[in-house]
């Protein structure tokens, strides 16, 4: 899926949306989504960080190749991770320009809102898409003092609000919506000529997203209250290593049929 298709489902069927970080994940999601992101959240959930701050641009251009080595349908978006497009719209462009050039993916999504439209319209000019992400913004969660909502006041709404406006208006192809109260995203949701994409930012967006691993039960350090699980692969894991582990030590693994013979012996044993 392109660009300007994503951009075009403004107001018509959801958006489907997964983050994803391997080639093989990739190749499962594919068929079934619109959009895959390679977002900085795979500093915590296959990193094991605390937060996505201590993600780097070259952890990012390796997953987001190996992403697009999975995809054939959906249209791959990576990160720009902190500190890799904060200081000035010419850093963002090199930082943008090596994602681009080195994993082949279709586009770039920054968090930010007001300040950061500047940044935003720099890119665009220049043949970079971009995806905005504004509300509860991860990499700004030392000065936010922790993953909140948004919304909450009328200053707060009116901010997210200014904020998906300038990113929208600076040329963001969509603009994602996290942890924002309801009414505050189906007001900005309306407002806005480019889809939302909600994360804790309820059906009145215009498509939404997860983090893969939440869906399907393979992150268990905290499950955010906006999460559906639709697995629990990560028990599946744990009971298959139980298995594993039982089998070796009772050496009922390997069998004959997982071994290499001489020719002409026998797989049964008899």
């Amino acid at each position: 899926m392109s660009i300007p298709q994503i951009r075009n489902r403004k107001g018509a069927e959801p958006l489907v949306c997964l983050t994803a970080y391997t080639t093989q994940m990739a190749r499962r999601l594919d068929p079934h989504v619109d959009l895959l992101l390679v977002g900085d959240s795979l500093g915590m959930v296959v990193y094991g960080f605390d937060s996505t701050l201590p993600v780097t641009l070259d952890m990012m251009i390796a997953h987001g190749a190996a992403v697009m080595r999975g995809a054939e349908h959906a249209c791959v978006i990576v990160d720009l991770p902190f500190g890799s497009y904060q200081e000035s719209p010419e850093q963002a462009f090199r930082s943008a320009a090596r994602i681009m050039a080195e994993t082949g993916a279709s586009g770039v999504k920054l968090e930010g809102g007001a300040e950061m439209a500047e940044t935003v319209r720099f890119l665009t000019q220049r043949c970079i898409p971009v995806c905005g992400h504004v509300g509860l913004m991860p990499q700004a969660v030392n000065v936010a003092g922790g993953f909140k909502a948004t919304g909450r006041s009328e200053e707060e709404a009116r901010q997210v609000m200014r904020d998906a406006q300038a990113v929208a208006e600076a040329g963001a192809f969509a603009v994602v919506l996290e942890g924002t109260l309801e009414p505050v995203a189906a007001e900005i949701t309306a407002a806005l000529p480019v889809p939302t994409i909600g994360i804790g930012a309820s059906a009145a967006c215009d498509g939404q997203i997860l983090v893969s691993e939440d869906v399907f039960g393979l992150f268990s350090d905290f499950t955010p209250r906006f999460v559906k699980r639709y697995a629990d692969l990560g028990g599946q894991i744990s009971q298959a290593a139980e298995a594993y582990a039982q089998d070796v030590r009772a050496r009922r693994f390997p069998g004959r049929e997982h071994c290499f013979l001489p020719k002409g012996a026998s797989r049964t044993g008899s």
